[in-house]
C-alpha cells in the first residue's frame, strides 16, 4: 500500500501544470505535459492499475456469493414480537418500589433471558409513567415506582435504562422507550418531587379523579414532553420511542376536563377552532413535532404509538365502543396517513368472536388505513389469559390472523403483548405453548426502508476450527447483530441472532450462512461456510 501511495504521488506530480512555452509540450486539458513527463505518466498509470486491479477483484470476490448458492433464498419471515413492560404501579418491572439495585438488575436480566428463550425480539419498557424517569435525567425526577420516593436516585447508583439497553442489545432484542406524555401522578400513595412538572407548572396541573393530568393545550407542557423525549433520543441508544393511548385522560363520569382557561386564552389570541378540534390539534401538533424531532436527532430511531383499538364507533360498520376521536381527542388515522409515525400498534383487546369489537374486522380496518405502508403491529391483551374464555389458543389464533393479514399489502407485521408478567409468571403454561405453537424459531424485526434501505457490507466468515465459524469484526457500519442460518436440503432456517460483539459461533457440522444485520434490520449478503467435525469440550 505504501508503494501504491508513492505511485499516486508521482501521478499527481506528473499532472502539475508546465509552462506553455516548454519545448515539445503536449496539451492535455489545461495541462501542458512534456514528452518525458508523458512517458512517466503512462508508466505511473500502468503501475497503479496493475497494483489496484487485483485488490478490486479481490474485494468483488469477497462480496460475491458462491455460485452454488447464488439463487438460494437465505432469509426468513420478519416479525415484530414485542412485549410491554409497565413500571406504573409496579405492574411488570420493577415488581415493587422497594427492591435493591441488585434485585432490580437481576430481574431485568431474567426478563431479557426469558424473552430470548421465547424468541421475542422487542421490549417496550415504560420509562416515564407519570412525569418521572426510570433513567438519569436533568429534566424530571427519579420515579417513585423505582426507588419508593420520587426524586431519589437508586443506591448504589446505576442508570436502569442504560443497563436495560446494554443487556437487551447483547441478546439481539430491541428496546423501545415508552413514555406517557401528560400524566403527572396516579393515586395518592406518594408525594411529588419539587421538580415534577405538576409542581413546576401548577396552573396547568389538574386533579382529575385519582389522577393529576397536565393540560395538553399549554405550550410549556407540550415543550416539557418534547424536551424529555428528545433528551432520551439524544443520550440513549434506544431502538424506538413509544407512546401509548393516553393523551387527554379517559373520561370520568360527571367530570369535565378543566382546561377552560387555556382554551379561552387560545380564543382570545385569535384561535377559531371549537374546543374538541382544538384539543385534537394540541395532540396532533405534539405527534408531528415529535416525529420530526426524533428524525432530526437520530433518523433510524423508530417512533411508534399504540392507540385505543377502536377509532370511532361504526368504523368499520357494526363496531361499537369508546370514540377516541371525540373522547380522548386522539386521531391516529391522521398520524398514520400523514406519516408521522413509523409503526402503529392498535390495542385490539377483544376476542375474535366478540362481534361488536371484532378482532379480525378491526385489524382489517386499521390495515386499510395504512396508505403510506408504515408498519402495523397488533396489540394483544395477554393479561386476559384465564384458561376459559381467554385460553391459550385464542392468542395463537389472534397471531395467526395478524400473520394472515401480512400477506395482504400493508397488513400487520407482528404483535405486542400486554403484559410481561404473564410470561414471567408463566400463566397456564404460556411459555411452553408460545415456544411450541407461536414462536418456535427466532426472527428479526421487519426493516423500515423509508428510514434506511442500504444493507451492510458482507462479512467474510470461515471454518477456523472444528465445529466453529469465525470472522473478523470489520464492519462497514454499526450492527444490530449477525444472523446465522443453517441449510436443510433446499431450505435455510435462522438458527440464532448473534450480538455484534461476537466473532465466532460454535456449531454442529453443516452448511451455514452468516449475514450482518444493521441497526435498521437490513441484512447484508451471506457468507457461506461448511463446518466439518464437532468442537471438543473445553477447546
Amino acid at each position: 500500500m505504501q508503494f501504491i501511495h508513492l505511485c499516486l504521488q508521482r501521478l499527481r506530480s506528473a499532472l502539475k501544470p508546465r509552462s506553455r512555452f516548454s519545448f515539445g509540450a503536449f496539451q492535455v486539458g489545461s495541462f501542458p505535459i512534456g514528452r518525458l513527463q508523458w512517458r512517466r505518466l503512462m508508466v505511473t498509470l500502468a503501475l497503479v492499475v496493475g497494483l489496484l486491479l487485483p485488490q478490486v477483484l479481490q474485494v468483488r470476490r469477497a462480496n460475491a456469493i458462491d455460485p452454488v448458492f447464488a439463487n438460494a433464498d437465505i432469509s426468513h419471515t420478519r416479525e415484530f414480537r414485542g412485549v410491554w413492560a409497565a413500571s406504573v404501579v409496579n405492574i411488570d418491572w420493577p415488581s415493587a418500589s422497594n427492591l435493591s439495585v441488585e434485585r432490580q438488575q437481576a430481574d431485568l436480566i431474567a426478563i431479557l433471558d426469558r424473552m430470548q428463550s421465547l424468541n421475542l425480539n422487542a421490549l417496550v419498557l415504560q420509562v416515564r409513567p407519570a412525569g418521572d424517569a426510570l433513567y438519569a435525567s436533568d429534566l424530571e425526577p427519579w420515579s417513585f415506582w423505582l426507588t419508593g420516593e420520587q426524586g431519589r436516585a437508586p443506591s448504589p447508583y446505576y442508570d436502569p435504562l442504560e443497563f436495560a439497553i446494554e443487556e437487551a442489545h447483547a441478546r439481539g432484542i430491541e428496546l423501545h422507550a415508552w413514555f406517557n406524555p401528560y400524566r403527572a401522578k396516579l393515586g395518592s400513595s406518594y408525594r411529588l418531587s419539587p421538580d415534577n412538572m405538576a409542581n413546576r407548572f401548577p396552573q396547568y396541573a389538574y386533579q382529575y379523579g385519582d389522577l393529576i393530568w397536565m393540560d395538553p393545550g399549554a405550550a410549556v407542557v407540550q415543550q416539557q414532553t418534547y424536551n424529555v423525549i428528545l433528551d432520551v433520543t439524544r443520550r440513549y441508544d434506544v431502538d424506538g420511542i413509544h407512546l401509548d393511548d393516553y393523551f387527554y385522560p379517559y373520561p370520568k363520569a360527571g367530570i369535565e376536563f378543566p382546561d377552560s382557561a387555556t382554551y379561552n386564552a387560545y380564543r382570545q389570541t385569535g384561535g377559531t377552532l371549537g374546543r374538541d378540534d382544538w384539543r385534537r390539534q394540541n395532540v396532533n401538533l405534539l405527534v408531528e413535532r415529535l416525529y420530526s424531532g426524533i428524525k432530526a436527532e437520530k433518523p433510524n430511531v423508530k417512533f411508534g404509538i399504540s392507540p385505543f383499538g377502536i377509532y370511532r364507533p361504526g368504523q368499520p360498520a357494526g363496531i361499537s365502543g369508546m370514540d377516541q376521536y371525540s373522547e380522548i381527542y386522539a386521531d391516529p388515522k391522521l398520524w398514520l396517513q400523514k406519516g408521522w409515525i413509523d409503526y402503529m400498534a392498535p390495542q385490539l383487546y377483544w376476542r375474535i368472536d366478540q362481534a361488536a369489537q371484532s378482532y379480525p374486522r378491526l385489524l382489517e380496518w386499521w390495515t386499510q388505513q395504512n396508505t403510506l405502508d408504515r408498519h402495523i403491529y397488533t396489540g394483544n391483551y395477554l393479561s386476559k389469559l384465564d384458561n376459559q374464555d381467554w385460553d391459550l389458543d385464542e392468542f395463537r389464533r389472534q397471531v395467526e390472523i395478524s400473520r394472515g393479514s401480512a400477506v395482504v399489502n400493508n397488513g400487520s407485521l407482528g404483535n405486542i403483548f400486554f403484559s410481561l408478567k404473564v410470561f414471567m409468571q408463566d400463566w397456564y403454561g404460556v411459555n411452553a405453548f408460545f415456544r411450541r405453537n407461536i414462536y418456535p424459531t427466532p426472527a428479526l424485526t421487519p426493516a423500515m426502508p423509508w428510514l434506511d434501505a442500504i444493507a451492510p457490507d458482507r462479512v467474510e466468515a470461515s471454518n477456523s476450527a472444528a465445529g466453529q465459524i469465525s470472522w473478523e469484526p470489520n464492519y462497514s457500519e454499526a450492527l444490530k447483530g449477525l444472523a446465522l442460518y443453517k441449510q436443510a436440503g433446499e431450505k435455510w432456517t435462522l438458527q440464532r441472532i448473534l450480538p455484534p460483539t461476537a466473532t465466532r459461533a460454535d456449531v454442529p457440522p453443516g452448511t451455514y450462512a452468516l449475514r450482518p444485520v444493521d441497526r435498521a434490520a437490513n441484512e447484508g449478503e451471506p457468507s457461506i461456510v461448511t463446518v466439518r467435525g464437532f468442537r471438543r469440550a473445553g477447546a
